[in-house]
């Protein structure tokens, strides 16, 4: 994988697409790829960035990007342009007109279905914008997309500063790292930690549950939770876990209306005191229903262990528990924070990230767009 931190400045040169994430309501992991806009813009290359919001079936005038390209204006101090459709001939002129360092944003990327497909001719035409390729979206590198796949087989492409960020410090939570290791699972989407929970068997020491994690483990245990939040149609596949060694069920509750909304006293002090042992902690997903409160208190108490652990490795990741620790301004007291929710859930489970592996492909290679042939007529 090649580092845009250690590329040569004649590999700068021209136009970067570089492709980021506006998909979120808050402005964060937008933030996190600040230095390789500034660092691309500062060196002369024009930067042309591909993104997107929502799941749009087709062109949906609320999931523009317009506002993005404002807000990305404000926040670095340079002047960027939008591009609101996708006439590549006319964008390929307007950008070439452009000074150096002159930044544009081009229109939800979604908004073509070609990019759902990773269609490798829409990949061409994008990449015909430009010179060389960048990827700071490590949050959307779990699925198999033009933006973060297919157009690096037609650029020569660099991991950017924030996408570098996460490889190192993930990469570290699987190679060796210090025992003992801590994983709290919660959140309200329980499926999307089962390879989680299971590539950490043997890894971990102790894996805290609490949201709809713990409560799908107790649904496939065969208790009735009633109303509470749980992965009901896939509670079969959380069997298996139930046998983990170092599997951590709640002790107790606090219940409303019949439902499980967060962890109790007893499980609080019981998980504080692992968190407090740990060298290595990683977490994602909330432990209750962290928006209303007291259903906070569970969440709270976790997250300032966690930032109290002086001596520990810690990582944060999901959408949900950075907005939490961010509110309580307890981010900063994270060794490292993901922009990744389902990318890290994949990446720390071992599975290949579409946009990590076509990072890590052999070097670009001028074959791979045009086969070697003599006298090949490209008049066509």
């Amino acid at each position: 994988m090649k580092f845009l931190r250690k590329a040569k400045s004649s590999d700068l040169k021209g136009v970067a697409i570089v492709a980021l994430d506006f998909n979120t309501e808050d402005d964060w992991r937008l933030r996190a790829s600040l230095p390789t806009v500034k660092f691309l813009s500062s060196k002369g290359a024009k930067v042309l960035i591909l993104s997107h919001k929502g799941r749009p079936k087709g062109i949906e005038p609320k999931l523009s990007l317009k506002k993005d390209a404002i807000k990305l204006a404000k926040l670095t101090g340079l002047k960027v342009s939008f591009i609101n459709n996708f006439n590549l001939k006319s964008a390929k002129s307007r950008i070439a007109e452009a000074p150096k360092a002159s930044v544009f944003v081009l229109e939800n990327i979604r908004f073509l279905k070609g990019e759902y497909d990773n269609s490798p001719k829409l990949a061409k035409e994008l990449a015909g914008l430009g010179d060389f390729y960048v990827n700071d979206a490590f949050a959307n590198s779990h699925r198999d997309d033009v933006s973060v796949d297919a157009i690096t087989r037609f650029l020569p492409s660099f991991a950017g500063f924030g996408f570098e960020g996460e490889i190192l410090h993930l990469s570290k939570l699987m190679k060796k790292p210090k025992r003992p290791l801590v994983l709290i699972v919660g959140g309200g989407k329980a499926d999307d930690k089962v390879a989680l929970m299971k590539f950490f068997k043997n890894r971990a020491d102790y894996i805290l549950t609490g949201g709809a994690a713990a409560n799908t483990l107790l649904l496939a245990s065969g208790y009735d939770i009633q109303g509470s939040l749980a992965d009901r149609s896939g509670a079969k596949n959380f069997r298996d876990i139930l046998k983990f060694k170092n599997l951590l069920l709640p002790l107790d509750y606090a219940v409303s209306g019949g439902k499980i909304l967060d962890i109790g006293a007893k499980t609080v002090e019981f998980y504080v005191s692992k968190i407090k042992e740990a060298r290595t902690v990683i977490w994602n997903g909330p432990v209750g229903l962290f928006e209303k409160k007291p259903f906070d208190r569970g969440t709270l108490a976790l997250a300032r262990a966690v930032a109290g652990n002086g001596k520990c490795f810690s990582v944060a990741g999901g959408g949900e528990t950075v907005m939490f620790l961010k509110k309580h301004g307890l981010d900063k007291k994270f060794t490292f924070i993901s922009t990744g929710g389902g990318a890290m859930l994949d990446f720390l489970a071992g599975k290949k990230l579409p946009g990590v592996e076509a990072l890590r492909r052999e070097s670009f290679r001028r074959r791979r767009i045009l086969p070697r042939r003599k006298n090949m007529n490209l008049s066509r």
